[in-house]
């Protein structure tokens, strides 16, 4: 078995994928996208044209796009973790995940990617959107989320996808005081052993956050 990741610390959904790898203690080979390391770059993109990240070669085999790297490790290199279960859980699971993706992470990544545009470029309707639909998030996660993880006692996928959105839309547009719930859970995983290892090694690269990395977390 051999399998190589193709990714950068700072990336959210390159995280997400990184959590799971950590907590199944799964061996892997690290290929950092960075000016350092041009050939992985190239090498992504012989594999995948977009230069989307992350990317991850089994055997040669190119798995694209966070949650089906997560289905495929679950599926072909089972680790400790069971990061879908079975039944109701798992659908709802599956549902959460696509939620902090589709709610959660992208509209995060909005305001930030609005910031590296050229002025004239800039779309302040679009980013003052994305800035509600957040609020509306997390509004409807506080009335969802548990005690312990996204679904039940056990850190699964919906938590993998979790832990980096909210880690980086908190940053964008702050949970606050009037959401406990959600604003305790991204406590709970920002102190998860694998999810805090993904945060420091991302941390060096705070300075190259466009809206300012806060002085907290």
């Amino acid at each position: 078995m051999t399998l190589e990741l193709f990714a950068h610390p700072f990336s959210s959904y390159c995280q997400k994928v990184l959590i799971a790898l950590w907590a199944d203690e799964t061996p892997f080979t690290y290929r950092m996208l960075d000016e350092q390391h041009p050939e992985n770059m190239a090498e992504l993109k012989r594999h995948w044209p977009f230069g989307k990240f992350p990317l991850l070669l089994d055997d040669g085999v190119p798995v694209i796009e966070s949650t089906p790297i997560i289905e495929h490790l679950q599926a072909c290199h089972p680790g400790r973790n069971r990061w879908i279960p079975e039944g109701e859980d798992g659908r709802r699971v599956r549902f959460l995940d696509r939620f902090f993706d589709n709610y959660v992470m992208d509209n995060m990544t909005k305001p930030v990617g609005d910031k590296l545009r050229p002025e004239e470029s800039r779309d302040p309707y679009g980013v003052a959107r994305a800035r509600a639909d957040l609020n509306v998030a997390y509004d409807w996660l506080e009335g969802q989320i548990g005690e312990h993880w996204a679904v039940g006692d056990t850190f699964t996928l919906a938590d993998c996808a979790a832990a980096p959105s909210l880690f980086y839309a908190d940053w964008v547009e702050e949970i606050g005081s009037s959401r406990p719930r959600l604003a305790a859970y991204r406590a709970r995983l920002l102190a998860y052993p694998p999810v805090a290892r993904a945060v420091d090694e991302a941390r060096p690269y705070r300075a190259f956050f466009p809206l300012g990395a806060p002085d907290r977390d």
